[in-house]
């Protein structure tokens, strides 16, 4: 694993130093999120019948992630997928080449037409903000990973989870889903280090032109 690259954060410094910029973003996060549901509620609907037109199964999918400090919670999303796509999923993960690792794939055949269209849209990710209204996510920061990669996660990695897991991220916008793991986690690392409620404004402001040039998303 080359990690020689990857920088160390002082959690002291970088973290319990700002917390009156986490506070500020905690309420950017409740206050926003609360604005996304109402707004988007319509839209909410929209995608349930579709995906329900399409497809039989439920419309909402779980998952475990894991979140702030190693804790796992339940991400949810719209269902993009195929019924029981988890049990069709194949993870090739080498523990010896893990920054390597890409987790989306842009051949999956798994995912349907609606689920394709959302994807793209990134409408599928709109669930989170509940999400973020609970606590267990903020609209920016590392985007929480699945345990079965965390487990292989070296001592640098683990970096990443000093703060809550994001809807976007740093990473996001310069890359999406297609950036191999060890450039997103260097990515976040920077985002952590750097962090700022300004930055974050910055993140989704970018995160929107990312959104509808469609970059990175599949």
């Amino acid at each position: 694993m080359k990690n020689s690259k990857m920088i160390t954060i002082d959690k002291k410094t970088h973290i319990d130093d700002k917390k009156l910029q986490f506070a500020l973003k905690r309420l950017m996060d409740i206050i926003l999120s609360l604005i996304g549901i109402i707004i988007l509620l319509p839209v909410y609907l929209i995608i349930i019948i579709a995906i329900k037109l399409e497809s039989k199964g439920a419309t909402v999918f779980k998952q475990v992630r894991v979140g702030k400090d190693g804790e796992n919670f339940t991400i949810y999303k719209f269902r993009t997928m195929i019924v029981q796509a988890e049990s069709k999923r194949t993870l090739n993960i080498d523990p010896s080449d893990l920054e390597n690792f890409v987790f989306q794939s842009k051949s999956d055949s798994r995912i349907t037409k609606v689920g394709s269209f959302l994807r793209k849209s990134s409408l599928d990710e709109i669930p989170q903000f509940f999400n973020v209204l609970f606590g267990q996510m903020s609209l920016v920061g590392p985007r929480p990973e699945i345990p079965e990669v965390v487990k292989y996660y070296p001592k640098s990695y683990h970096q990443r989870l000093l703060v809550l897991p994001g809807i976007t991220g740093l990473a996001q916008i310069s890359g999406r889903g297609e950036i191999e793991l060890g450039k997103t986690v260097a990515y976040d690392l920077n985002y952590i280090k750097d962090f700022s409620v300004i930055l974050d404004i910055k993140i989704l402001f970018l995160t929107v032109l990312s959104v509808f040039k469609k970059e990175g998303a599949y």
